[in-house]
């Protein structure tokens, strides 16, 4: 009798230690103590950059900015797989004596089809890329989603100056006419990202930010240039952007899962 009542009050302390002992060494999400591995997700990401201009891309703009959206899938094992588009404007002219506009341009005034100084003409840089790439997130600590983050993207960038006439008064910008100023061009690029990517636990607060940088090889896509001629033939020039990019991820999907953990 005295063997059994001992049994049970020994059972009893330490009930509190096994209770405990449980909730220590089984975890799940719900617990913010856990250590957790990498899941699979996708999110939707939206991206502001400031950039400088290098090689073809130098010499005609200034700094710009861009923006872009993204779409991107992660694996459990880190690895990225994404489609990205981004726009890149307010790049003003670096070279303001606007010899591409040729004749239109004389004692560097240009003139509007009365013969009088064109006013409210403005001339700024556009550009584009879409892509897709491969990435891989290398994590720093036991928060297995978030970590360096390393990108390459591969696709196509056009650029081009556009150009306004805000009071019509320049024939020469009138239609498709002004096709043959706009310098359009385009061709294949390589874009690179690395940075931090973060990824709250409850996935609203995920964000990423770090340097990029774009290799860009474009020809002309217009068959005439008015300045420079017939585009045929004409080879391929390097241009390149380096620039600090911030985004914000959009969670759509995520596979979860609970694991448990024994301890010796």
């Amino acid at each position: 009798m005295k063997k059994t009542l001992y049994t049970w009050l020994l059972l009893l302390c330490l009930s509190p230690l096994m209770l405990h002992g449980q909730s220590y060494y089984r975890t799940d999400f719900k617990n913010k103590n856990y250590v957790d591995t990498a899941a699979t997700m996708i999110w939707a990401g939206v991206n502001l950059s400031g950039q400088l201009p290098l090689g073809l891309l130098h010499d005609w703009f200034n700094p710009n900015l861009s923006v872009g959206v993204d779409l991107t899938f992660k694996t459990k094992t880190n690895w990225t797989f994404d489609i990205a588009a981004n726009y890149m404007f307010g790049g003003n002219l670096r070279d303001t004596s606007y010899a591409f506009l040729g004749s239109l341009y004389q004692n560097h005034i240009i003139y509007d089809g009365n013969g009088y100084t064109a006013n409210g003409i403005s001339m700024e840089g556009r550009a584009w890329f879409f892509g897709a790439g491969v990435g891989k997130v290398i994590p720093v600590n036991r928060w297995k989603n978030s970590g360096i983050w390393l990108r390459l993207n591969m696709g196509y960038f056009g650029h081009m100056i556009r150009i306004y006439d805000f009071d019509n008064q320049v024939p020469q910008f009138d239609g498709d006419y002004k096709k043959g100023y706009d310098h359009l061009s385009g061709g294949f690029a390589m874009n690179q990202f690395i940075g931090y990517l973060f990824i709250q636990k409850n996935r609203i607060l995920s964000f990423y930010g770090g340097i990029e940088f774009y290799e860009i090889w474009t020809k002309p896509s217009r068959n005439y240039i008015f300045n420079e001629g017939p585009t045929a033939g004409m080879k391929s020039k390097f241009s390149g952007l380096i620039g600090l990019r911030v985004g914000w991820n959009i969670p759509l999907y995520e596979k979860k899962s609970v694991t448990t953990f024994y301890y010796r």
